[in-house]
């Protein structure tokens, strides 16, 4: 009988056992978010945000884990890890997409957009889509574009033609189209990690490079700089992108959860980058950097300087596509 008590109560065990391992919830799906900028940042700010609307839009079944400042690699280790669905998303500059899919480098070509206002419109219509589409045969997902804005030039001289680039080793990014437009100017392009570059810069490895304000400001270029010139003459856009191995495993309704939070956030984090440029500028002015303005005559000399390099990369980038590009901006440029 006291043999039949204990298998009754180890039975019992075990069905409990079972029943509460049933009963638990399922582990959510872990999404690594990867972006290149510190905490203090609009890109941050606006991941944080995705990041509580779809954990509370899928019920906790996605879990979203923010990683910022490269801390899971550079920008090109991370997509490369995303193709294997290692990690599951983040924001990509376009340029560094350029080696994974040529047709992405088009956002990058000198003078291409007038204003923010253009920007947004042509890239949140159907040319931008086209541009995102391009993403999936490289096994991405792209689901929207997030910005740090127009670049401005930085060096250690002051800037008003191409010809105040001629014979100067300029820090790029590791982009053909940029290093084609500083050629353009008669500069030699050296390409340095951006990590590196406050080192490249203050050991005058490079004399000059090109950024938007946040990173100017955020990784301190200026200080080893002596002059900010801001000529908008190139857009530095994100491609927000998630892992296509991860993402075709997911439900419908989780899909459509990501594309939705990625898309709904993109006006914050654009009106955010805004905001925080004025402060940016005042921290170069207040430094004592020179900061100057290019007139539009100045930067009509740097426009026809570069135009050739819209040229040289339209067979690269597909002419349809870029095609579709200048008729979207001609018809929002009014």
């Amino acid at each position: 009988m006291k043999h039949i008590c204990i298998r009754m109560i180890a039975l019992s065990a075990l069905a409990i056992g079972v029943a509460g391992f049933l009963m638990t919830p399922a582990m959510a799906e872990v999404l690594k978010f990867h972006h290149d900028l510190p905490e203090d940042s609009a890109q941050h700010a606006a991941a944080v945000k995705f990041k509580a609307a779809v954990e509370a839009r899928t019920g906790g079944d996605i879990e979203v884990k923010i990683f910022p400042s490269n801390a899971l690699g550079n920008d090109v280790e991370a997509t490369q890890q995303m193709q294997l669905g290692a990690i599951q998303g983040g924001i990509i500059p376009t340029a560094k997409l350029s080696s994974f899919v040529p047709a992405l480098q088009l956002v990058d070509l000198p003078f291409m957009f007038p204003s923010p206002k253009v920007i947004h419109e042509v890239l949140d219509g159907p040319a931008g889509k086209e541009l995102l589409a391009t993403l999936d045969k490289v096994g991405l997902k792209g689901l929207t574009f997030w910005e740090s804005g127009f670049k401005q030039f930085t060096c250690d001289h002051a800037v008003k033609s191409p010809a105040d680039f001629e014979g100067h080793k300029v820090r790029v990014m590791q982009s053909p189209i940029i290093m084609e437009q500083f050629k353009a100017l008669g500069a030699n392009p050296v390409p340095i990690a951006f990590t590196e570059t406050y080192n490249a810069l203050q050991q005058k490895v490079v004399e000059c490079q090109e950024n938007p304000l946040v990173s100017i400001t955020k990784m301190k270029f200026y200080e080893v700089q002596s002059d900010v010139i801001i000529s908008n003459h190139a857009y530095l856009g994100y491609a927000f992108v998630l892992s296509k191995r991860w993402y075709d495993g997911l439900s419908a309704e989780n899909q459509k959860i990501l594309s939705d939070a990625a898309v709904e956030f993109t006006a914050f984090q654009r009106e955010d980058t805004v905001r925080r440029e004025a402060g940016y500028l005042a921290t170069i002015k207040a430094s004592g950097t020179n900061v100057t303005h290019l007139t539009p005559d100045e930067l009509k000399v740097f426009q026809a300087a570069t135009r050739s390099v819209h040229d040289m990369f339209a067979g690269k980038i597909g002419k349809e596509l870029l095609d579709m590009f200048y008729t979207e901006i001609s018809k929002h440029n009014q």
